[in-house]
Formats: C-alpha cells, structure tokens, sequence
C-alpha cells in the first residue's frame, strides 16, 4: 500500500453520476490525521509508520507518547506498512490524499450481534417445524461421533459471539472527495456501524 488515512463512518446515502444514475455511497469523515511515530527496518525491524485521529484530552492519556512526538493528543492509532515511506513525524494525513476514481480497501469492526444460535450464524436448516419435531427445531443436532473421534473437530459451526469482527472490503471506489470538510464518498457499504472507526488504503488489488 502507498496511501493510507483513519475515518469515521458516517452513513449512506446516494450521489447521481453525469447520467443520472444513482451511486449508493458510504460518507466517511477521513481525517485529517497526524503522523505520531515512524518506524523504520533499523530500529523496529520493519517499516511502518503509526498515525493518530480524533482529538482527547492529554488528562485521559498515559504521559509520553504524544509528546515524545510533540502533537496533540489523539483518540485512535493504527499502524500502517506502506510501500514507500515519505511520512514524517507531525505531518498531516488529509482526505485529499485520495481522489475520485480511486480503488480503496476498507477495513473496520462490524456489527455486534451478540449470542446467535446456528441457523442466523451459519445459516443452518431447521427441523420441520410439524409432527413431533418439538421445541428443538432451530438446535444445531449432532456435532458428531460419540465413540471415533470422541471429539468434537474444530472449526465445528456452533452457537457463539455473532459478529464484531475485523472486516475488510476490498476494491471499493472513490466517487467523491470533499477536502475542506474531510469527507469521503465510498461507492458500496462499508463494515461496522455509524460513527465507527475505519481504515482506508488504497487496494492491494486495483
């Protein structure tokens, strides 16, 4: 990757192209970020530079880390590994660093969904719902062998946490910047809920 930047997801809505066609679009606040330490191969062992978004106050932070760097304290890091670093430490990362017609990589938390029984987490078949099938029709059945294995195998699809996991779209087009209020329109949706924090890079695939 060669570009990167932290946003916040605001929400959808559409934009019409030249031919009046409607563009369902993602609104993502993108910045502006800052660059609070840079990592290089000597030091570190690899290249990377660490960006920070969202403002804090310095009385909620542990002392020293913003200002070893000397920027204003913020509320989210994240850690890139870019392809050819040219970043240094307090300079700012803004929304105009990507343009319209940009292929982008999205990464965020997605949407939790707490404690999910089988057939809404892995979209299991449930039992006929007549003639005798009782109250266990949306149970997952068997896990298995009782005498060979003797075990259940992992990666067995079961009940368990539903979502609020780290999600990655790839491929998504950039239809509109707007620079001076740091907003970006991503063609498509994006993980996580509003107001969730968001990576955008360029894509790995473009």
């Amino acid at each position: 990757m060669e570009k990167c930047i932290i946003g916040k997801k605001i929400g959808m809505t559409q934009l019409f192209d030249e031919n009046g066609t409607i563009i369902p679009v993602t609104v993502v606040e993108a910045g502006p970020c800052v660059v609070v330490q840079r990592k290089t191969a000597e030091n570190d062992g690899y290249d990377a530079v660490q960006i920070g978004f969202g403002a804090i106050s310095d009385k909620k932070l542990t002392k020293g880390h913003f200002a070893k760097a000397d920027v204003a304290a913020k509320r989210v890091l994240r850690e890139f590994r870019l392809r050819d670093i040219t970043l240094a430490v307090g300079d700012i990362i803004k929304a105009d660093t990507f343009a319209p017609g940009d292929h982008v990589d999205v990464c965020g938390t997605s949407k939790g969904k707490g404690y999910a029984g089988t057939i809404k987490r892995w979209h299991n078949h449930s039992l006929k719902d007549t003639h005798g099938s009782g109250p266990v029709h949306r149970h997952a059945g068997s896990n298995g062998a009782c005498s060979s294995p003797s075990r259940v195998f992992k990666g067995k699809r079961l009940p368990g946490h539903m979502g609020f996991q780290r999600v990655t779209v790839q491929n998504l087009d950039v239809v509109r910047v707007d620079a001076e209020n740091n907003l970006i329109a991503i063609r498509g949706a994006v993980p996580g809920p509003k107001n969730g924090i968001v990576c955008i890079t360029d894509s790995v695939k473009a």
